[in-house]
């Protein structure tokens, strides 16, 4: 009988043992498979993780590539960067960049892209960026049909000879062109104007000025509001009908800028191909979108003609927006802090 009992716990012992043995083997490959499990998928988020930034990354380049308005820079940084040396010119530029730091309070610029619509850009941009609406007199009248009353109510068929900045466009197709450019004008301005998140609106500009195609369409569609501006001036002045601002004196007193057509064919056709705009027109486009236009004109450093309004008369309720130019041809962004 005690043979039998030994034999009996010695065969539960093997067979304990034995399935042990099986468990453990189970166990360690369980164990194996998931710490091999685990460090492949530790690996694969690392992976996606690396492949996430790297596209992400890659997107901001490309965003900050096209972006016709780059991000903020410091004032001073920048006057340092670019005005080196110890030429007259390069010291001139630093101390004027220096009082617009100490005595204007700009700390911060916007470089905008140097091209022909340089200004156009700049000021449009703050007019978007800053959520500004429309001008009164484009809430009384719908934009979309200046050019068919050019064209037809005025008689004024010389407009298919207007030209779109860089693409010297000219014909018959010259009107549908610029109704385009007035609709994405007017779409774009309202959809902007009526989003009252600053971040939300600052991530439009973003996206709508890096569009080159966009972008072309807005300030095509500011110059042609410029020419039906100066046609109805002209007009007015023939009739003797009402007193028109000073400004339109001037534009037709240049022997260049007679009359509507040759200021089309002279210097709006050439806005963003050869030419950027010249001072009278600066004063056209603040009077025509009833924003103070303040230019801080560095090269004009201690002077009086360092600061300019454009235009010098302006009413209180308008907006004001700044701009900065080494050269009365490129223009940046100041940005203020106090």
């Amino acid at each position: 009988g005690r043979h039998e009992v030994w034999s009996w716990k010695t065969a539960g012992k093997e067979s304990l043992c034995l399935m042990w043995q099986k468990v453990k083997v189970q166990l360690m490959l369980s164990m194996s498979f998931l710490t091999a499990l685990f460090w492949y998928c530790r690996r694969l988020y690392s992976f996606l993780a690396q492949l996430l930034k790297r596209w992400s990354n890659y997107l901001q380049r490309q965003l900050i590539r096209n972006l016709s308005v780059l991000p903020e820079v410091d004032l001073l940084g920048y006057s340092a960067r670019e005005w080196k040396g110890e030429t007259k010119q390069a010291k001139q530029m630093r101390e004027a960049y220096e009082e617009l730091f100490r005595s204007c309070h700009i700390k911060y610029l916007r470089q905008v892209r140097r091209d022909n619509y340089s200004v156009v850009r700049a000021v449009l941009f703050q007019i978007f960026n800053q959520g500004i609406p429309f001008p009164s007199w484009m809430k009384e009248r719908d934009i979309l049909k200046l050019p068919e009353k050019l064209l037809y109510s005025q008689g004024c068929n010389w407009i298919q000879q207007y030209s779109f900045g860089p693409e010297r466009y000219t014909g018959p197709n010259a009107f549908g062109k610029l109704r385009k450019c007035m609709e994405a004008l007017k779409t774009n301005w309202a959809e902007i104007s009526a989003t009252r998140d600053h971040e939300e609106r600052r991530s439009m500009c973003n996206t709508l000025f890096s569009d080159e195609s966009k972008e072309y369409k807005l300030y095509e569609a500011i110059k042609f509001i410029m020419l039906y501006e100066v046609v109805e001036a002209y007009e007015q002045i023939k009739s003797r009908d009402k007193p028109v601002h000073n400004l339109f004196s001037l534009l037709f007193a240049r022997d260049s800028s007679s009359d509507p057509l040759s200021f089309m064919m002279n210097h709006l056709n050439s806005i963003g191909d050869s030419i950027c705009l010249d001072q009278v027109e600066l004063f056209l486009l603040g009077y025509l979108l009833q924003v103070k236009i303040r230019v801080y004109r560095l090269h004009r450093f201690n002077t009086e003609e360092f600061q300019v309004n454009y235009p010098d008369e302006y009413r209180r309720e308008w907006n004001e927006i700044s701009l900065l130019t080494e050269d009365d041809h490129y223009y940046h962004i100041p940005l203020f802090r106090t």
